[in-house]
């Protein structure tokens, strides 16, 4: 076997687990919700990234719908919660970023059509 391919083998192995818990991460981030918007963050577009990094210690890159928020505290330590609250999980850290902006365009098929955008 050459160095590449088992790199890509032992890869392959590594990813086999955090596939399962990022899945795990992505669901219990699905029961949190905007206060002001009948549909949950997830859908809504507000998480740019989970990562699941080694000791399974989760990265959650998220923005809000605005920088003026009402719900900027909250929310953000819902997730954390939340995350935290998963079998496994060691570590949860939850970063907020303007960086795009958020747009209505980030928003799912199933967020648009709940909200009357479809």
């Amino acid at each position: 076997m050459t160095e590449n391919t088992e790199n890509t083998t032992q890869n392959a192995a590594t990813n086999n687990q955090a596939p399962d818990l990022k899945q795990l991460v992505v669901e219990a981030i699905k029961t949190v919700y905007d206060p002001e918007i009948p549909v949950d963050i997830y859908e809504l577009g507000l998480i740019y990234e989970v990562n699941i990094f080694p000791v399974n210690n989760v990265f959650v890159l998220m923005t809000l719908t605005s920088p003026s928020c009402p719900a900027a505290e909250t929310i953000p330590s819902e997730v954390e919660a939340k995350v935290k609250g998963i079998q496994g999980v060691n570590d949860v850290k939850v970063e907020i970023t303007f960086d795009p902006p958020y747009s209505q365009d980030m928003m799912s098929e199933a967020a648009r059509l709940e909200l009357g955008f479809l």
